[in-house]
């Protein structure tokens, strides 16, 4: 009978002295902590929280725990395929530093992850500072292929996508399915990921009883400390979400996925073309929207053989997903909903 993890966490840190002990104190404080391991992963960090880190994992039992110095900023993709390849745990969890975590929250994780028979998962996301709901996933896309309905309800269900601050999924898949996709660097890696669980046969799945505290765009949006008060984004940011969207589309195939991404892209252009006016510099979407498109020609014969490496492993098809999570509601209404909130978003062009 195997002793080794039930679960691996694995929480990859750059720059974040601000949220390391919280994180890392909650999760020593679970209930299931004798069934983890938890991998730190840093993409050298210039602010100290990489010693912050040992330091404080120092006191755990000693097969508990491992500090891994990436030796560069490999962004989310392969800053966290790294660590996951000495993950020992049945489950890996790709955990955000920005987060805590309730006593029982890897334990109840588990064992409805279990009960539900899913590849992967997410918990309930509450905001860092209260409890106030905050995300169970993306239930499904919209008609231009942007993930959407971040809504609560009252039973677990399946989920197009588990939240990325926050993503369960079974060591086994996620090897057999190649782990995040590098070339993404950050940004929809989770929505990539995700629309490979399925096309294979696996489910993904919102976990309402378990539960877990997220700061969230705490790199880029730092007004406020443990509360979002204002937007903020960048041309960097906007750049790889961007790109990042027509890949995901680009890497399926079929009919249904092409009208998506000519949908997406058209988009793409029309909120370009606003973001410039309203910011009243060209270079916005020159760097977000065109170098984005740009980028996607000159990889196409990198997205072609993403395409047939998948194919072996592809169970459902395109139009299976469509019928599935196709949603009448737009991802961007709930963008809107939270600039009546917060005002316009702030933009840097780096």
């Amino acid at each position: 009978m195997s002793t080794g993890p039930v679960i691996s966490i694995i929480i990859l840190n750059y720059n974040g002295a601000r949220w390391m002990r919280r994180c890392l104190e909650s999760l020593r404080a679970q209930t299931f902590f004798a069934h983890t391991e938890t991998i730190v992963a840093d993409n050298l960090s210039q602010d100290g929280s990489e010693r912050l880190s040992e330091e404080l994992l120092q006191s755990w039992p000693e097969d508990s725990w491992k500090f891994i110095q990436n030796g560069g900023n490999f962004g989310y993709c392969k800053g966290n395929n790294l660590p996951a390849k000495t993950a020992r745990g049945k489950w890996l969890f790709f955990l955000n530093n920005d987060t805590w975590m309730e006593p029982d929250t890897l334990e109840r994780l588990v064992a409805e992850a279990e009960k539900r028979g899913a590849t992967a998962a997410t918990p309930r996301v509450l905001d860092y500072d209260s409890d106030s709901f905050q995300s169970l996933g993306a239930g499904g896309f919209d008609l231009f292929g942007f993930p959407t309905e971040r809504e609560d309800f009252p039973e677990s269900r399946p989920v197009l996508m588990p939240e990325g601050c926050s993503y369960l999924i079974l060591r086994s898949e996620f090897e057999r399915l190649g782990g995040f996709d590098e070339e993404f660097f950050m940004y929809a890696d989770e929505l990539d990921l995700s629309w490979r669980v399925w096309l294979s046969g696996g489910s993904c799945w919102a976990l309402r009883q378990a539960t877990l505290h997220h700061r969230g765009s705490a790199a880029v949006n730092t007004a406020g400390g443990d509360k979002v008060v204002e937007l903020r984004t960048s041309d960097f940011k906007r750049f790889h979400a961007n790109r990042n969207h027509l890949w995901v589309l680009l890497k399926l195939s079929g009919p249904w996925s092409r009208l998506l991404l000519l949908l997406q892209a058209a988009w793409l252009l029309a909120e370009g073309a606003a973001g410039s006016l309203y910011l009243r510099r060209f270079s916005f979407f020159r760097s977000t929207v065109w170098e984005a498109f740009k980028d996607c020609h000159a990889r196409r014969e990198y997205l072609r053989r993403q395409r047939e490496r998948f194919k072996p492993l592809q169970k459902r098809s395109t139009f299976w997903m469509l019928r599935r999570f196709l949603r009448l509601r737009l991802n961007r209404w709930d963008e809107f909903k939270r600039i009546r909130r917060l005002g316009l978003p702030k933009v840097t062009e780096s």
